[in-house]
């Protein structure tokens, strides 16, 4: 298995980002960025989980093993969202919590 280049270039452009655009949402250098696109660098598993998460999609995906697109799970972390992380977990934990918050999101909707 090897990265795809041409698949990072391609989920770049539909999210609309350019190269430096892109970079700057994955706080990397231009420079860096390019290299990855280029094909002059191969990205870490580590950065390449990064740069799917971000980019919603996964890194089957970016590595050609999957044709599928996006991602079909969304992370939640505590630091960047605190309240919502804390209703996920209350979710998980509270199966009648859960029935009533999907009731009102549905009239919401």
């Amino acid at each position: 298995m090897q990265f795809d280049r041409e698949r990072l270039a391609e989920v770049r452009k539909s999210l609309g980002y350019n190269k430096a655009g892109a970079a700057r949402a994955l706080n990397m250098s231009a420079m860096g960025y390019g290299r990855y696109e280029n094909g002059d660098r191969t990205p870490s598993y580590q950065t390449l989980s990064f740069i799917a998460e971000r980019f919603g999609t996964t890194v089957e995906y970016l590595m050609g093993t999957s044709k599928k697109a996006k991602s079909e799970t969304i992370t939640i972390t505590k630091k960047a969202n605190p309240e919502l992380f804390d209703l996920v977990s209350s979710l998980s934990k509270d199966g009648d919590l859960t029935k009533r918050l999907l009731a009102y999101y549905n009239t919401l909707k």
